[in-house]
């Protein structure tokens, strides 16, 4: 419907209102960290600090600048003599004639022959850069400070600090030149690649049996190899030490102690396969979604002519099941190495001394504040990403992987050892899962797990356990359940919201339709692109003084925190969304503007409505994920606002399971009655509907 352009400046007004809050807490955040990651900040050259120095001198009056020059020369060391007057011959425009890594006192000695040899020209330049030399070496914090008040803000700490910044690639050479970092960064790539193979595969085997009747009980396994989505990333790394770690139920309760097979102190629940073993579980439930979504949509007649054919049921699966499935798995492969990439919590707790790249990044953030390096530890990781997304696209590039129908699954009945062999496995994996769960549970009710099996609601409480530790100092600071009620008011705040913007910017995309939608639509999903990791770290350079303006700082608030969970999530409430409006039909907005209804009207009593769907959607995957979230936030917490995500990982990385279990025990319990409550809602709405039309199309009658 064409309209004067007076008529869309709501629309207009409404379009640019969106994608300035996506350029400003998206774009503008990753572009910042590009950014910074080429800032390289050292000292300055003695020629460059000479002339700041300088400066700084000639605002003093000449009788001041006098006095402090002469003080400051007669009251040097002898250090800071021979100091300056190294400084002073290459600035006088001469070489240094005596060995500068000899005792000071015998570079005096020398430096006095030195003089006497030069010409009267040189010897007075020499001296006259020792002054100078003297005071931008030694004394500048004292000139910085006895003229702040003339200097300009930018000025004083260029002064003071004697450092300048330049751009370039420093950081991203150290990262790959430095043997550690280096390390890191392979240690990161090869434990991805092996956690992809395995957990892929498993995924694949798994769905391939839920579809093709391989398990018995396709819904319950369904449902257990889907739990670890509501769990926080520490809570399997933590119940994995109370199994198989030092004090593991497993390990040291069942093999060391009942029946004397291992030793439990080597502590077989640390290192590599543990921390595979961790992410497999962890990213499980990502990977089974994708495949799943593939494979329910085969046509089993396809397998079923390959059958009649004489196809056996490895070669059904290689050259049927697996090249449809192929566009789902890759993505699956996608996901899961970009996860394990940039997972930090899995290796910083059950790796032991295998340095990641997450890791370092995690350490020069908040050890050293070195954002530089860990900004191009970022960027580093992101190109096998990249590197992957590209060869996997190009392999089948060009080929058809659908049939053009969607049928059921295949009357074909696997083989006895194939229903045997899947069946053992989806019962191993949904009881490891299980026993994760259960291990956390009994974690949460334990005195001290692995040494007192007393019962205790401690943990749950703002005094924690005092049972036989009084005095010893054991015990975290986050007692009790607060940051987990702190975690729940944030993300109750953060998910109505992103639900909404998640609508808003559908709602321009395909409704709108402004200049750059498309633009604007794939920006919006950069977060589910890009690693936590990255858009957490983008927060922490970004807002610190955006543009510049420290009074408008978001560090440590609860703001920044809501923002980063909202705009990190948002993208599903936008793909709910459009795909709800590519099924609407627009002539009935397109109707009630014709009646005279605002832009305003037209969102709260026709679009909006029309997407509980997708706003429920978006709202429920903002709440839960903000929930168990960790990479992208665990630079953004201070000590007013924490997050029990962050907790959680602390306190397993201290052992201190008991106050882990149990806020990882609440937390999935509000996730799963978020679950429940969207349900219901989604459920009531579809009766109401179906209601609605049976009782119109009774009185049509």
């Amino acid at each position: 419907m064409n309209r004067p352009i007076w008529r869309r400046g709501p629309e207009l007004a409404l379009s640019l209102f969106v994608a300035t809050l996506v350029i400003l807490f998206i774009v503008y955040p990753i572009g910042t960290m590009l950014l910074e990651s080429t800032r390289i900040t050292g000292p300055m050259p003695h020629t460059r600090l000479k002339g700041v120095t300088l400066a700084a001198l000639d605002v003093l009056p000449p009788e001041r600048r006098s006095a402090s020059l002469e003080r400051w020369i007669g009251n040097a060391t002898e250090k800071e003599r021979v100091e300056a007057m190294t400084a002073a011959f290459p600035l006088a425009g001469l070489p240094v004639p005596w060995d500068t890594v000899a005792a000071y006192s015998a570079q005096t000695i020398a430096i006095s022959a030195s003089l006497m040899r030069l010409s009267i020209e040189d010897r007075s330049k020499v001296e006259s850069e020792y002054a100078i030399s003297l005071v931008m070496l030694h004394k500048r914090t004292a000139l910085a400070f006895l003229v702040r008040d003339l200097l300009s803000p930018k000025a004083f700490d260029e002064l003071r600090a004697g450092v300048e910044e330049s751009r370039g690639l420093f950081h991203y050479r150290r990262a790959i030149v430095e043997p550690f970092l280096r390390n890191a960064l392979l240690n990161s790539f090869s434990i991805a690649v092996m956690t992809t193979v395995c957990t892929v595969a498993l995924a694949f085997a798994l769905v391939f049996a839920i579809h093709r009747g391989g398990t018995g009980r396709p819904l319950l396994v369904r449902s257990m190899i889907l739990l670890p989505l509501v769990a926080p990333p520490a809570m399997i790394a933590a119940a994995m030490l109370m199994l198989f770690g030092r004090r593991g139920l497993i390990t040291n309760n069942l093999l060391d102690q009942s029946l004397g097979l291992i030793d439990a102190e080597a502590g077989q629940g640390y290192g590599l396969f543990a921390v595979i073993l961790a992410q497999m579980l962890s990213f499980l439930p990502a990977a089974a979604i994708v495949i799943d979504s593939v494979l329910r949509q085969h046509d089993g007649r396809l397998e079923e002519s390959a059958a009649s054919m004489g196809a056996s049921q490895a070669r059904i699966l290689r050259d049927v099941t697996f090249p449809l499935a192929w566009p789902g798995v890759k993505r699956a492969i996608l996901l899961v190495f970009m996860m394990s990439l940039t997972d930090f919590g899995n290796p910083m707790i059950l790796g032991r001394d295998i340095p990641v790249a997450a890791g370092i990044v995690y350490d020069e953030i908040l050890a050293f504040r070195n954002t530089p390096l860990a900004g191009a530890m970022c960027m580093l990781l992101l190109l096998p990403c990249l590197t992957l997304y590209w060869v996997l696209e190009l392999i089948g590039r060009g080929k058809s992987y659908g049939s053009g129908m969607v049928g059921s699954r295949p009357e074909l009945r696997l083989p006895a050892t194939w229903r045997f062999a899947l069946g053992a496995l989806c019962m191993a994996a949904a009881s490891l899962i299980l026993l994760i769960y259960l291990t956390i549970t009994g974690g949460a009710f334990t005195v001290l797990w692995g040494v007192d099996w007393r019962l205790t609601t401690a943990y749950f409480s703002n005094t924690g356990l005092n049972i036989g530790f009084a005095g010893t100092g054991y015990g975290s600071s986050d007692r009790g359940l607060g940051l987990v009620w702190d975690s729940l008011s944030i993300n109750l705040v953060a998910a109505p919201i992103g639900g909404c913007l998640g609508v808003l910017v559908a709602y321009v995309v395909d409704r709108i339709r402004p200049p750059g939608a498309n633009l604007l639509a794939f920006v919006t999903l950069i977060p589910a692109i890009l690693p936590g990791l990255i858009f957490g770290i983008g927060y922490v350079v970004a807002f610190n003084a955006p543009f510049g303006f420290t009074s408008f700082s978001l560090s440590g608030t609860a703001a920044i925190l809501i923002i980063n969970i909202l705009f990190s999530n948002m993208f599903v409430g936008v793909l709910a969304a459009r795909s709800a409006f590519q099924r609407s039909d627009k002539h009935v907005e397109e109707a009630a503007e014709a009646l005279g209804a605002s832009l305003t009207k037209r969102l709260l009593l026709v679009t909006i409505p029309l997407l509980k769907t997708a706003f429920l959607l978006g709202s429920l995957y903002v709440f839960i994920d903000g929930m168990t979230t960790l990479s992208s936030v665990i630079f953004l917490i201070s000590g007013d606002h924490k997050l029990a995500s962050v907790a959680i990982f602390n306190h397993a990385s201290s052992g201190e399971f008991g106050y882990a279990a149990a806020k990882s025990v609440v937390i999935v319990m509000i996730a799963g009655a978020a679950m429940a409550l969207a349900w219901w809602l989604e459920r009531t709405d579809r009766r109401g509907r179906t209601s609605a039309v049976s009782t119109t199309g009774t009185k049509k009658k």
